[in-house]
């Protein structure tokens, strides 16, 4: 179980890494005004999704699947389980915003990817505490 431990945690870690930095590049996208530069973003964006943050995305939910197996419930679990929809759904959203991209259709600023950038932080923090404290609720 300890090996499954560690592979979740792994995979958790290089999953928000993604998370952290997709909407990073969405800032710098949105400010690129050459063409040149847009092309490299599109790139970068789609292997970042396709090739670490999805692959990344489904080690974490099958080794948690796998940790739950085990029998770690409890109303702690059950809340950290909604904030890891939470990330799942804001996973789908990043990729639709990568094909807005992708297909030139983009309408939204730096700054309100600036905000973006900052969500997945809270929640993070929040399943962090969850897991490590287990509150009682």
């Amino acid at each position: 179980m300890l090996w499954i431990k560690a592979f979740h945690i792994i995979s958790v870690i290089s999953w928000f890494a993604g998370i952290f930095y997709l909407p990073r590049l969405f800032v710098y996208h949105a400010l690129s005004e050459d063409s040149i530069s847009q092309e490299r973003f599109k790139i970068m964006e789609r292997k970042l999704y396709n090739g670490i943050m999805t692959p990344s995305a489904i080690a974490t939910l099958g080794s948690g699947a796998w940790l739950l197996s085990y029998g770690f419930w409890g109303n702690w679990m059950i809340a950290k389980l909604c904030l890891v929809l939470l990330v799942l759904v804001f996973h789908i959203w990043c990729g639709l915003i990568i094909n807005q991209f992708k297909r030139n259709q983009n309408q939204r600023s730096h700054v309100f990817y600036r905000v973006m950038n900052e969500a997945p932080v809270l929640v993070l923090v929040a399943i962090v505490i969850l897991v490590v404290v287990k509150p009682i609720f």
